[in-house]
């Protein structure tokens, strides 16, 4: 059975780092499920990046999609520009109810390799980053009475992460903060869960850092079907989990997976999980 995304019109979604990869696939998902989207990330122009995409293009892209969408230039290691953007994306929608942490900065190397000021900077935009964000939402999110903060960083399955030490540590301590919030919100309705891949998607970071081949690798959408999956769910009912995408599409009722495949063939997960088997699902 495929995945039959929930309906979504009325609900609008601020999300970190929609210019290209998994973030903008989130976005045009949402988007074709009926919510409004804030798209976020660094990238304005063109000229700003040598790679393909700004958050411009990805709010147009989910205008065509039939919703109202808003681009805001955002870096996350600036928290004057976080909570003026999140004034911005409430001013104009007047409920935001979806929170999604999916920026990261990433840089897999041993300690001896990576300097201090890259240490700073993955903790920066990936655990200081998603608890400002997070934050200067709480607020809007008590007063109108419940909504989810979803954030893009894995279940806590791990002791050690030899050769990528710094960037295992940024992205546990995201998933720290959300299960942290899901305690602190629980009672005012907000659920708070992280979602991860099983394998590696295909994306310019699993290219870059070598994670596998595409015969690894599966597509953004099993990430965004996830998250769909994750928004239809009670806050009342589900919320501190950090869950693996295609644990939650089977509980969907999910039973090929094939459709998310970059080529044919399932993927081999030890082979191409960013943290290798350092991140196995526990039994």
């Amino acid at each position: 059975m495929a995945f039959e995304p929930p309906d979504l019109s009325g609900r609008t979604a601020f999300i970190t780092g929609t210019t290209r990869g998994i973030g903008k696939q989130i976005a045009l998902s949402l988007a074709e499920a009926g919510c409004n989207v804030v798209s976020t990330g660094k990238t304005v122009d063109d000229s700003d990046s040598d790679l393909e995409g700004t958050i411009h293009d990805t709010a147009e892209a989910c205008e065509n999609r039939g919703v109202d969408a808003l681009a805001i230039q955002l870096d996350l290691r600036d928290e004057e520009r976080i909570e003026a953007a999140v004034d911005e994306a409430i001013d104009t929608f007047g409920e935001v109810d979806i929170i999604i942490n999916n920026a990261s900065a990433i840089q897999l190397a041993t300690v001896e390799d990576l300097p201090a000021n890259r240490f700073d900077l993955l903790t920066e935009v990936n655990i200081r980053g998603t608890y400002l964000t997070s934050r200067a939402f709480i607020p809007h999110l008590q007063e109108i009475g419940g909504g989810h903060i979803l954030t893009n960083a894995p279940p806590v399955a791990t002791d050690r992460s030899s050769g990528q030490a710094a960037y295992a540590w940024s992205k546990m301590g995201m998933t720290f903060i959300t299960l942290s919030l899901a305690g602190e919100l629980e009672s005012a309705g907000i659920a708070a869960n992280a979602f991860w891949p099983v394998t590696a998607i295909e994306t310019r970071a699993t290219r870059y850092f070598g994670l596998g081949t595409e015969e690894d690798w599966r597509t953004p959408d099993i990430v965004a079907d996830a998250v769909l999956e994750l928004l239809d769910r009670d806050p009342a009912e589900f919320t501190g989990n950090a869950v693996y995408n295609e644990d939650i599409l089977r509980e969907a009722g999910v039973t090929d997976l094939a459709e998310y495949n970059c080529t044919e063939g399932d993927p081999d997960p030890t082979s191409a999980a960013m943290f290798d088997a350092e991140y196995e699902r526990p039994e």
